[in-house]
């Protein structure tokens, strides 16, 4: 009766990843119990997250081949968009089919955009690329573009060309106040990343709490839908910024590094598993986020079904 915060399914989404060329289900080994999907086993794996009641899915492509300028993610028969489009068919109305739009998965050096002749991020033509990219996912049947990139002026650019070409109304969720975290590590074994060097000259400096918001409020501006506070558990402060004043919706997402410590902890019965995914996700929302991107999402699902971890 007197709890402030409680959990629902419909608040969860699960990332999820797709492998080019595999001919079935990868597991990755920083992620126990985390595979890589193959387009054949997507199917089943998104009927098991609907049937869970969990509010939609993320998904993430893992291509064979990698350019410069991140082809594979504009390509129409690249794995994200192809992925989409199997996903968005065995989900029908059930869940809410979400997509990764960067350039991380595809380009051969690794980040998020494409580089200039010095070899650094060049934010604008970035732009141009994730413009493209938008309008290939839309066309595949994405219902909601999520912008990881942390481009300046990426919300603008992308609702600009969606508007443009009949994607009113397909929102947009921003990752607005996105760190340059180590917890990000096993999702780089996750997507088989490139990277050469680091994003720290476009991802949020760990100390900057104020920078944070600033971000948030630049993406309000442009016309997001959705803002994304990124990673969850070490930046409860900016969630918590972030919640107080955004007019639109906050979502938090639970990175990889968060996951495989709470898994190998668990594993090695330090702690109680499903207590503690409990309480962290609980937290998350405590602190602001309307919804959480988790690796435990059809996990937590069930337990909530059965009462919780103290049922």
């Amino acid at each position: 009766m007197v709890s402030e915060t409680r959990l629902h399914p419909a608040e969860l989404v699960l990332p999820m990843f797709v492998r080019e060329g595999a001919t079935e289900p990868v597991p990755i080994v920083s992620m126990p119990g985390v595979v890589q999907h193959t387009l054949e086993s997507l199917p089943r794996a998104v009927e098991e997250a609907a049937a869970a009641g969990i509010g939609g899915i993320m998904l993430f492509g893992v291509p064979e081949k990698k350019d410069g300028r991140g082809s594979g993610g504009v390509d129409p028969a690249g794995i994200l968009n192809l992925a989409t489009t199997v996903a968005a068919g065995a989900a029908g109305d059930a869940l809410v089919v979400q997509t990764d739009l960067c350039l991380d998965e595809f380009t051969d050096h690794g980040h998020c955009g494409v580089l200039d002749s010095d070899g650094r991020v060049d934010n604008d033509a970035t732009l141009e690329v994730y413009r493209d990219m938008a309008l290939a996912q839309a066309t595949a049947g994405s219902q909601l573009l999520g912008l990881s990139g942390m481009m300046d002026g990426q919300v603008a650019a992308v609702r600009d060309a969606l508007d443009g070409a009949g994607f009113a109304d397909l929102p947009i969720l921003a990752y607005s106040a996105k760190y340059a975290s180590a917890f990000y590590g096993p999702f780089r074994d996750a997507v088989q990343s490139s990277l050469v060097g680091n994003r720290r000259t476009y991802q949020l400096n760990p100390g900057n709490r104020r920078e944070g918001l600033r971000e948030v409020e630049l993406d309000i501006a442009e016309g997001a839908d959705i803002v994304m506070v990124k990673p969850a558990m070490s930046y409860l402060d900016v969630l918590s910024d972030t919640a107080a004043i955004s007019p639109v919706p906050v979502w938090a997402y639970q990175v990889s590094g968060e996951y495989s410590m709470i898994a190998a902890a668990a594993a090695n019965g330090w702690i109680d598993r499903e207590r503690t995914i409990y309480e962290t996700v609980l937290g998350i929302r405590r602190a602001g986020a309307d919804a959480v991107l988790t690796y435990f999402a059809i996990e937590l699902a069930q337990s909530l079904a059965a009462g919780g971890p103290d049922a």
